[in-house]
């Protein structure tokens, strides 16, 4: 009888594991089954807030901020807020209005004779403490610059930038009240381009115009400035 007893009890032991197993199994599935439930029906529902294509996006370049409308980016890859090394945009002048989106050029619509610009091109980027456009226009421009000047016509003057110098075939552009530079390229098989810098905070601001716009300097002038105080929003 002792020997047949040790695999019956054996034979009870395992039932016994089992029979307590399967329960434990059975209440795990279900503990499963109600978590996840729940996460169901408190998963959120929602998706998330496209912003507003019309509202600027605050964008740091070094400590200083700018308010830029999405619109007015030329690059897709720099069109998200927060801090960026440079960025390049365009304005429609001289509403100054973001521009919409670009035309597809095909072999059907392009033309032969050139588009005129009707646009203001601007890029902002870190200074990193270089030269500032003000000294520039001091010091160095001047060592450059052909001694002879234009007689001013209405309040601008410009002076020629002599060959063989790094400025070659380039015309500088100034004027006081109000203020106004610009170092202009001459019109050749394409018309000729203005740049006109300044330096706010830790960005420096290069805008470039075609040089034709200059028979109406002041209003050129004056939609810089209002360009500028535009995108630095107001200042607290």
């Amino acid at each position: 009888m002792t020997l047949l007893s040790v695999p019956y009890r054996s034979r009870r032991r395992g039932r016994s594991r089992r029979g307590h197993v399967l329960p434990l199994l059975t209440s795990a599935l279900i503990a499963v089954l109600a978590v996840t439930a729940v996460a169901y029906l408190l998963w959120p529902t929602w998706a998330p807030k496209v912003p507003d294509t019309n509202e600027p996006l605050p964008v740091s370049i070094g400590e200083t901020l700018f308010n830029v409308p999405p619109h007015a980016f030329r690059r897709k890859v720099q069109r998200h807020s927060g801090p960026q090394e440079r960025i390049d945009l365009n304005f429609v002048y001289p509403s100054l209005a973001p521009p919409d989106a670009p035309k597809h050029v095909t072999a059907e619509t392009v033309e032969d004779t050139p588009q005129p610009i009707d646009r203001i091109f601007l890029s902002i980027a870190a200074h990193h403490d270089s030269l500032a456009p003000d000294i520039l226009v001091r010091t160095i421009y001047p060592r450059y610059l052909d001694e002879a000047a234009t007689v001013p016509q209405d309040g601008l003057s410009m002076r020629a930038f002599r060959d063989s110098t790094p400025y070659a075939g380039e015309d500088l552009f100034s004027a006081e009240t109000p203020a106004m530079v610009a170092r202009c390229t001459r019109d050749t098989v394409t018309p000729g381009m203005c740049l006109s810098e300044r330096r706010i905070g830790d960005a420096d601001l290069t805008f470039r115009f075609p040089r034709q716009w200059l028979t109406q300097w002041r209003a050129v002038a004056a939609a810089m400035e209002r360009l500028t105080r535009q995108l630095r929003g107001p200042q607290t």
